[in-house]
């Protein structure tokens, strides 16, 4: 046994505490993954010695047959497993076996429950592999040593997943890493290998490197002991490369939870070989639920990319557009040389060509899942939608794709769920109708409640209700779909076209006509408060509203631009009123310029309110309110 030295104990991340606590209690029912988590780390850590082999062959010597080894002993009660790839300094060990290091730990740790079945769905978004070996072991021992350091730079990381761990420096002669579990009493099924064959067949059978067991032979003469051979397990073979028609569902499900460490199935993929005149292959996974870092653009994202067959980079950014990269999945090509770098991706005409193609395939894949199986499009819609929704303003190529694609909450339903698509928008638009209509605010109450909807209602029309914080920027993206223009209801003089017959048009005008008396008093009341003053189209009921210019910033992207401490362009509403509202049959017959003045502003200032913005002077409005209230009280 080596000897140890420079030996200290260390305490985990108080976030490694509370996951190790929920491993143990929450994955009991699934036990058997451990080995399918340590065998996917040990297989990245093959991949990664393979990709830096390619500047430094020396890193090979010793071993260039890359092997994982998986062995037990029934009397010790241990499960091993052993890999030969890139290895572990001690400062890696402590690093990444004693810290969760990866951006939206903390959201993590908000969303745990203590409801121990929707825990164990957060393990798999935040993915932590390592850890799943405290389900069957109270100890675990890993011994490890970095490709190209000395045998003298060996570590020994040990901890009974506790509150604390050992780490010491060893003598190891051979580079990779070697863990071994100490089985829990009752845990005992695993150190069989039987059990531990069923195991690999059942969720590592695509690994692309031999996963071996050792098979005990007869004892040569002369010798006491049987001997031991290593059998291969798995096919060891690449899953993408081979054909569609040999690969089961189950084998898709279970490489898309190694390369995404995932623990549960995906929504959705499409497995595609390429050839002509560029050759590649590709396999893409939908993910069921969305990350923790989903909404942090500069997180780490992107596709594995190998290069034939050899892996080059985990995370390649340049094959997706960002709006898509909650995509998990693998890229291999023939095209690109093996000592490709970020630098040259981002340069290579080859990779925009494949960029191209792997965005369209996305899109189709989405498409065949929302037509084909729309409750499970809802719960896509539900975790993506967002990111989905950056989509128009990134990829002009495929706006109107991405376009039928979007689902928004409307006036046609009642509960604010996101559910309608532009296309069944279109096939239960009003006959005449060529236009979108939409409204844009802060809450579903808000927009569903809005005056500017009156008119709408009345006439039978459906408005889509957009409460994202994205919705008003998304829609400077979008003009038009299906050959109709988009319409913001808030927006502009309403216009609706072959919906409004010739009389009410003309009725339209005369009252306008009658009204201009009116119109002027308003806007010598109102001054600078407003840009204009007109009568309203829009309402039956409310008796004002406030309408947004043509060009104008919506309420949305004031807002947005203000929290991010920029400058925004001053702009000012449009004053819109309803001439048959009582309220505004009394203030047109009011006398008293004073009188006038405060019940046009109180007018004004519940317009306001009403699109869900704040006051300007509040207590002028409260003051002006209190003075109406005492004398109708007189």
């Amino acid at each position: 046994m080596s000897v140890e030295t420079q030996k200290e104990t260390l305490g985990f991340q108080t976030e490694v505490k509370q996951l190790l606590h929920l491993m143990i209690h929450s994955l009991y029912s699934n036990k058997e993954i451990f080995l399918r988590e340590l065998i996917s780390n040990a297989s990245d850590a093959v991949d990664k010695l393979r990709f830096e082999a390619l500047a430094k062959p020396e890193l090979l010597e010793g071993g260039a047959e890359l092997k994982i080894r998986v062995s037990f002993d029934k009397d010790a009660k241990t499960v091993t497993l052993e890999d030969n790839g890139i290895g572990m300094s001690r400062e890696d060990a402590i690093t990444h076996l004693g810290t969760i290091a990866k951006s939206g730990t903390a959201d993590f740790m908000k969303h745990l429950t203590g409801d121990q079945k929707k825990d164990s769905h957060l393990i798999g978004q935040f993915g932590v592999g390592f850890y799943s070996a405290f389900i069957v072991a109270d100890k675990v021992d890993v011994f490890s040593r970095r490709a190209g350091s000395a045998a003298s730079e060996g570590v020994h990381w040990s901890s009974k997943g506790e509150g604390d761990f050992e780490v010491a420096t060893i003598d190891k002669a051979e580079r990779g890493t070697r863990i071994v579990l100490h089985l829990k009493s009752g845990e005992d099924e695993f150190a069989d290998g039987w059990r531990l064959r069923n195991i690999i067949k059942k969720y590592s059978d695509h690994i692309a490197l031999p996963i071996e067991l050792p098979i005990e032979v007869a004892a040569a003469e002369g010798e006491e002991k049987p001997a031991v051979e290593w059998e291969t397990v798995n096919r060891a073979s690449a899953l993408w490369t081979r054909p569609r028609t040999e690969i089961k569902d189950e084998e898709y499900q279970e490489f898309y939870k190694h390369i995404a460490h995932d623990f549960e199935n995906p929504l959705s993929w499409s497995h595609n070989k390429v050839e002509g005149k560029l050759e590649y292959s590709s396999l893409l996974y939908v993910p069921t639920r969305a990350p923790f870092d989903l909404y942090q653009r500069e997180a780490p994202k992107g596709l594995k990319l190998y290069v034939q067959r050899v892996f080059v980079m985990d995370q390649a950014e340049s094959f997706l557009p960002l709006y898509l990269r909650f995509i998990k999945g693998v890229v291999d090509s023939n095209d690109l040389s093996l000592n490709v770098s970020r630098e040259i991706l981002q340069k290579d005409p080859i990779i925009d060509s494949m960029k191209s193609a792997l965005t369209k395939r996305v899109l189709d894949m989405l498409e065949k899942l929302a037509k084909n199986e729309p409750e499970q499009y809802k719960g896509f819609w539900k975790n993506f939608g967002q990111v989905m929704k950056e989509g128009p303003a990134e990829d002009f190529a495929n706006k109107e794709k991405i376009a039928g694609l979007l689902r928004f909450a409307s006036t046609h339903g009642d509960d604010g769920e996101q559910v309608v698509g532009l296309a069944e928008y279109l096939a239960r638009a009003k006959e005449g109708q060529d236009k979108i209509y939409y409204l844009t605010g802060e809450t579903y109450a808000q927009v569903k409640n809005s005056p500017h909807l009156e008119v709408f209602r009345k006439k039978g029309i459906e408005v889509l209700l957009l409460t994202d914080r994205i919705d008003e920027w998304l829609m400077s993206y979008l003009s038009d779909f299906d050959g109709k223009s988009f319409v913001d209801v808030a927006r502009g003089d309403l216009d609706l076209g072959n919906l409004d017959s010739e009389e009410d048009k003309k009725a339209a005008q005369e009252v306008a006509k009658a009204k201009e008396g009116l119109v002027e008093r308003l806007k010598t009341a109102l001054g600078d408060s407003v840009a204009q003053v007109r009568v309203s189209h829009r309402l039956t009921d409310s008796p004002a509203i406030l309408a947004i210019g043509e060009q104008d910033l919506g309420l949305q992207m004031r807002q947005i631009l203000e929290a991010s401490g920029q400058k925004v362009p001053d702009s000012k509403p449009i004053f819109e009123f309803n001439p048959a509202h009582p309220l505004i049959e009394k203030l047109d017959n009011e006398q008293s310029d004073e009188r006038f003045g405060d019940l046009s502003h109180i007018l004004f200032d519940q317009a306001a309110l009403a699109a869900g913005d704040s006051l300007k002077d509040p207590a002028a409005y409260v003051r002006r309110l209190n003075k109406l209230l005492v004398e109708l009280s007189a």
